[in-house]
């Protein structure tokens, strides 16, 4: 398994800044995975995305993956290293699965972060730390990103919480929660 880190965070926090900063610093083959689709008709989220590309060195490779993450992540070649941004959107773009559906979508998911021998950072929005949200469907996005992110940090080797212009390595400052605490959600 290659190295496995964890990036978040509230929004317009850094977190993409930094994974960037963390991929670079890896010295290897750079690959952006976004889990964004383009939407010309809203110009506020094209000016996000735009942001982003201007960031990215011109020898990362960019891969568009709305979908299809784990099968992405067991593509990746040993010496390279996958950043992922983010999981939010991702889980955004898989909200029509059921339960179900959703909890094998997890599992296959986690199971390939552990067999792959890439270096991985995923950026991850922290959503639950405000109002419960008022519609159904806020509140399964919520719920989702949050057991996700829970579940992909026992497995990290690293956890990083960025907020307020800095970056808490959690893995250092933090206790993992007990593996009997710790569940399956």
């Amino acid at each position: 398994m290659g190295k496995v880190i964890l990036i978040t965070g509230p929004a317009r926090s850094g977190k993409s800044e930094w994974a960037e900063y963390l991929a670079k610093q890896s010295g290897k083959k750079v690959f952006y995975v976004a889990t964004a689709t383009e939407n010309p008709a809203d110009t506020e989220w094209q000016k996000r995305i735009q942001q982003h590309q201007q960031r990215r060195p011109q020898d990362w490779i960019t891969l568009a993956v709305p979908i299809e993450l784990s099968a992405t992540l067991a593509d990746a070649k040993p010496h390279s290293c996958l950043l992922v941004d983010s999981l939010g959107t991702w889980v955004t773009n898989l909200l029509d699965q059921d339960e179900v559906s959703w909890q094998n979508t997890v599992t296959e998911f986690l199971d390939t972060v552990q067999l792959v021998a890439a270096d991985m950072l995923f950026v991850a929005e922290e959503v639950g730390w405000g109002v419960v949200p008022a519609y159904p469907i806020g509140r399964q996005f919520r719920d989702r990103l949050g057991s996700l992110v829970r579940q992909l940090g026992t497995i990290c080797e690293v956890v990083y919480l960025v907020t307020g212009g800095h970056v808490l390595n959690l893995s250092v400052l933090g206790t993992q929660l007990p593996n009997e605490i710790n569940y399956k959600l």
